[in-house]
């Protein structure tokens, strides 16, 4: 192995023989070993071939001859601390290995005695499978720090994280210490950078103002972790192409957004043209209350039968208001209405249809019409999405809303973005010039929210959607970027099909689920305590799991942290 230096050497025995998969070694005295860090073997057979065997370090043990406790509480005087042993114990360090890949694909067992050497950086991404990546169409995923002091870039094929062979990707991570926004964010920066035009992103705030300034350069970033960026070969700037879009609120015969930003910087936003305040009339948004009842428990389908019959628009016509609409429904829950008699669904299931409608449109979003002078601010979710441009960032704050109002403009999100990849939208409701996104990214905290493992509304049209999403949007240019703080908590099919899956830390209850069975030991408990800012990560290229650190943002957090 040239120059190198050994840092130990294979040990196989009876009891725990080399294989293909796994291999141990001692280490020699003074050497410092992480699990993670990545070491490699020549491996030479009898017929002359030679290859290098690398492999990922699991665990690490120290052995003595001690037979147990006792004798090694004897050995030091019967207990005294300060003594110094009369015959030093023989004692030594091993690790367990896990073989990830061989250079001539070349898989038998690496032989006793073998020299073990510590990973360089072009070992590393041998090991990796990462020597061949497609540079133009790789995505910086965070830097390495192995235990011998090198820190490697380390880089997910674009092809497998927002398509066409694999996509979508969710973290998981306690709140606050797993940096799951920032991680996220800090991958969509790197996207829009290295893609441009061709990708668009739509994400939900749901904290605070934590995503609401960033347009905005992050001026607490010290330059050691600038050149964390430039080390990944991303600028560190904040995000470009960026519009706000707020909830509605009217209040004192003024036109304010429903949000927790300042209202300085609201009124900037809007002035600039930087921000707008979506609102649903029912002219226009009918068609979408069902998303109000996305975690409403309806086994029996009388709530999706109620639906369908407004929507036929017999006693229901399109044209009315809000007020006129619930008036309609106060009328249904009288007996003898014709609606009644002739929707053929019992007045009981109308009454509870019409205390849902009440407790949900109650809110300043919903609005009988949509005002043409006093508010210029004014407009429709969908219609935003449906003019999003290629490089372009739509922030949709939900922050202010309560849970059923969340899912129905998340649902909004989702069903407007299908139409627009698919084309089944009125072509007057698109007035931008440019061409539809190749691909649009779509970024979600809480996913546990609208897609829980435990889901009891399985008709639920949001949790629809979302299976779709992951299923076969990837091949439409429909990328599901997610996060939650428990992984166990989302639905089986949603995290299943999430093509990269990112584990931040997490307590040990949580890695006592099913979800966390195949990842080793060693590394399972490791996330119970891994550092703010560092993330265990999976992708489909990687030969195995990696820990890695990113960059701090590069954006203003605002006040929320």
């Amino acid at each position: 192995m040239g120059n190198r230096k050994p840092i130990g050497k294979v040990s196989a025995s009876e009891r725990t023989p080399s294989s293909c998969d796994e291999f141990q070694f001692w280490l020699a005295d003074g050497v410092t070993l992480s699990p993670f860090d990545v070491v490699l073997v020549e491996n030479k057979i009898a017929n002359g071939i030679e290859s290098i065997t690398y492999g990922v370090v699991l665990d690490i043990f120290h052995i003595t001859d001690g037979t147990g406790h006792i004798s090694n509480y004897v050995s030091s005087d019967f207990g005294e601390v300060d003594a110094n042993p009369i015959t030093r114990k023989l004692s030594l360090a091993y690790a367990k290995v896990s073989v990830i890949h061989n250079s001539k694909e070349n898989f038998m067992p690496v032989f006793e005695g073998s020299q073990v050497f510590t990973a360089d950086e072009d070992d590393i991404l041998t090991a990796l499978g990462l020597d061949n990546i497609d540079e133009q169409s790789a995505i910086p995923a965070g830097l390495m720090k192995a235990g011998n002091g090198i820190s490697v870039p380390i880089k997910y094929s674009g092809g497998f994280l927002i398509g066409p062979e694999g996509a979508h990707m969710n973290v998981s991570g306690i709140s606050g210490l797993a940096t799951k926004t920032s991680y996220i964010m800090f991958l969509l920066k790197a996207i829009q950078y290295k893609c441009g035009n061709d990708v668009a992103f739509i994400i939900m705030n749901v904290k605070g103002d934590d995503l609401l300034h960033i347009h905005q350069k992050n001026e607490n970033i010290s330059s050691s972790q600038i050149r964390d960026w430039e080390d990944l070969g991303i600028p560190c700037e904040p995000f470009k192409h960026v519009r706000y879009l707020y909830p509605y609120r009217k209040q004192k015969d003024k036109m304010y957004a429903n949000t927790s930003l300042p209202l300085d910087d609201l009124e900037e936003q809007l002035t600039k043209g930087h921000a707008s305040n979506f609102i649903y009339t029912y002219e226009h948004d009918v068609n979408k209350i069902d998303l109000l009842f996305a975690n409403v428990d309806d086994p029996s389908w009388t709530l999706e039968s109620i639906l369908n019959y407004i929507y036929s628009g017999k006693e229901f016509p399109s044209d009315q208001s809000w007020s006129d609409f619930k008036g309609a429904l106060r009328d249904a829950c009288s007996k003898g209405n014709n609606i009644i008699r002739n929707s053929n669904i019992v007045i009981q299931s109308w009454q509870r249809f019409r205390r849902l409608i009440n407790n949900s449109i109650n809110n300043d979003i919903f609005v009988d019409n949509r005002s043409n002078s006093n508010d210029q601010h004014q407009t429709y979710l969908s219609d935003e999405i449906l003019n999003i441009r290629g490089g372009e960032m739509l922030v949709v704050d939900i922050a202010q809303l309560n849970e059923q109002l969340q899912c129905l403009v998340f649902g909004d999100i989702i069903k407007t973005v299908y139409s627009l990849k698919h084309g089944d939208f009125d072509q007057e409701q698109r007035t931008s010039e440019s061409p539809i996104p190749k691909k649009i990214i779509i970024f979600v905290d809480e996913l546990n929210k609208y897609a829980p493992s435990t889901a009891s509304n399985k008709n639920s049209p949001l949790l629809a959607n979302l299976l779709e999403i992951t299923e076969r949007g990837r091949s439409e240019g429909i990328i599901l970027f997610s996060a939650e703080q428990f992984r166990s908590a989302v639905h089986d099919r949603i995290k299943g099909n999430a093509g990269t899956n990112i584990y931040g830390r997490t307590n040990a209850l949580e890695i006592s689920r099913p979800d966390y069975r195949f990842i080793p030991s060693v590394y399972a408990n490791m996330m119970t305590r891994l550092k703010k800012g560092d993330l265990i990560i999976q992708h489909p290229i990687f030969k195995t799991l990696l820990k890695i650190q990113f960059p701090y943002p590069s954006y203003n957090q605002g006040g929320s942290k």
